[in-house]
């Protein structure tokens, strides 16, 4: 079974509503806007993020047109230094890989080690555009279904303000 349709097995066996967008492979936001992607509703921007000494992993979520101030979201989670991630670790941790980077890549973080940390901006959303584990595809649902679906897993939520 694929990673996409893993990931669309989970939603539907979660009773979430969810509309699927097929595109060609994207790896960055502008790739999505050119395609006319981000026009359908609001796309997150997902970054994997680590702690100074890669003890802590964090899937930060926000609005594509935000800006991601790494000083600023280390502040608000009170934690030291972040990086990205190396693609070894977004591979072991949520079986990604680089392009790929989703929130439902929790599926197959079996620890719940991964804190997702989600901009104030997407609550409440009735539509956020996410990869389907797969970046030739947008799967869009509702900000409530995914906050359902993370707790689901266990994982830890953190919301900061940016």
């Amino acid at each position: 079974m694929s990673q996409r349709e893993k990931v669309l097995r989970w939603l539907t066996e979660s009773g979430v509503r969810y509309r699927l967008t097929e595109h060609p492979a994207v790896y960055t936001i502008d790739e999505m806007i050119d395609l006319g992607i981000c026009a359908q509703g609001t796309v997150c921007k997902n970054l994997f993020l680590r702690d100074a000494k890669g003890r802590r992993h964090f899937l930060v979520m926000l609005i594509s047109d935000k800006r991601a101030d790494l000083p600023n979201i280390q502040e608000q989670l009170g934690c030291t230094r972040l990086s990205f991630a190396s693609a070894d670790r977004l591979s072991r941790f949520l079986g990604l890989s680089q392009g790929e980077v989703t929130p439902l890549g929790i599926i197959n973080d079996t620890d719940a080690a991964v804190e997702v940390v989600i901009d104030r901006g997407l609550v409440g959303n009735p539509e956020i555009g996410l990869h389907p584990n797969d970046n030739t595809a947008t799967v869009w649902l509702s900000y409530d279904d995914l906050v359902m679906l993370i707790k689901s897993r266990g994982n830890a939520i953190v919301f900061i303000d940016l």
